[in-house]
């Protein structure tokens, strides 16, 4: 039984010793703002977290576009007004800069 809990604790966090700020509560805006920056990181418009500089990777920015435009098609009506407009601001954004740099590397 201790195992089990320990594994739980583990799985929760709790136990882990951290020196960096605490995160953010999760919820919907705050998991869909994760999957916006791992997309900006691929698109290499900012710098991943430890990276040292910035890189582009177009597959698999679209991978994370694409995640994100199933997600707003999966949740569609059960948003709240401020979370869908999160959603289709940040799709529409993340999908201009996709085909900007997919023409450009053209």
């Amino acid at each position: 039984m201790e195992k089990k809990a320990h594994e739980q604790g583990e799985a929760s966090g709790e136990g882990e010793r951290h020196d960096s700020l605490p995160l953010p509560g999760i919820n919907f805006s705050t998991f869909v703002f994760s999957l916006n920056s791992s997309a900006l990181v691929h698109l290499g418009l900012i710098t991943a977290p430890g990276g040292r500089e910035k890189a582009i990777n177009l597959p698999l920015a679209k991978q994370t576009i694409d995640i994100l435009g199933m997600l707003e098609e999966k949740t569609a009506g059960n948003l709240t007004g401020e979370e869908t407009n999160l959603m289709s601001n940040m799709l529409h954004d993340l999908r201009l800069r996709y085909v900007k740099l997919k023409d450009q590397e053209s």
